[in-house]
């Protein structure tokens, strides 16, 4: 295999810096001491960092978005792994309509499904609720646990169940102790996905929260249009480093490489 050049490393290294250029310059900014948003800075205060505390709506509400996300990615991925085993292993009539139906939620603009599940959940009576807020984003991130799901359920070696079965094994039993561990790696990284598409949504989640089950994307969207100062900043690069530090926890744990070695990603 042929090494890159000087001229493609340097592509990549300017590409990268282009990608991270926004985060590096959002985390800097957030350690002004200024009251405006300023870079260069006259020094480096965590004066919006302790700001952050002063405000206990954005506490609430990174604690409902993770809840939400929790419950959300888990009832997604335990309804979508059920699917993808019925997809991947038996051949029905409908199969590629029902397919296309579940993922269609990622062709489906999410203003669009803002506006229909304000109007669908008013006329059933859970708008505003978390019940309606946790159904819309089953529904959003379904796709994304059913694709990994498929990806390890469609490689699954039938051949391990006929010689379980063939020893005595129960339908149940096989489910349990042979397909179930051998697709574990897509049920993970399908529950990661959803989780963070989950935590990160905001364009749909305006239209079916409510004051009591505001998100911190929500709040934070509706903070900057009221104010511009380095507070945003501030959650911003905190969520930045709570999701390094859930990185390495989950490699020092389980391993990454290994957690997305049987999704085929």
């Amino acid at each position: 295999m042929s090494r890159n050049g000087p001229l493609m490393l340097a592509f990549h290294t300017l590409f990268m810096a282009f990608l991270l250029a926004p985060i590096v310059l959002v985390c800097l900014v957030a350690f002004t001491p200024e009251g405006y948003l300023s870079l260069p800075t006259a020094g480096i205060s965590l004066r919006w960092f302790k700001a952050v505390l002063a405000y206990p709506e954005f506490v609430n509400a990174f604690i409902t978005s993770l809840w939400l996300a929790a419950i959300s990615s888990t009832i997604a991925v335990t309804t979508a792994t059920a699917a993808a085993i019925a997809i991947a292993r038996y051949r029905f009539p409908g199969r590629d309509a029902i397919t296309a139906l579940f993922m269609s939620p990622l062709v489906v603009p999410h203003v669009v499904l803002g506006i229909a599940f304000l109007r669908f959940f008013s006329a059933v009576g859970v708008a505003g609720t978390a019940t309606g807020l946790v159904l819309s984003h089953v529904i959003l991130i379904f796709p994304f646990a059913l694709r990994l799901g498929l990806a390890s359920a469609t490689g699954l070696e039938r051949a391990l169940e006929h010689a379980a079965q063939s020893l005595g094994a129960t339908r149940a039993r096989v489910l349990q102790r042979i397909v179930l561990p051998l697709i574990v790696p897509g049920i993970a990284s399908g529950w990661m996905l959803s989780m963070i598409q989950s935590f990160d949504e905001v364009t749909m989640t305006v239209f079916v929260a409510s004051p009591t089950t505001t998100t911190l994307p929500v709040w934070m969207f509706n903070y900057i249009q009221f104010n511009i100062d380095p507070l945003i900043c501030a959650v911003s690069t905190l969520l930045i480093v709570f999701t390094i530090v859930v990185m390495i926890v989950l490699e020092w744990l389980y391993g990454l490489e290994r957690l997305f070695a049987g999704t085929g990603q």
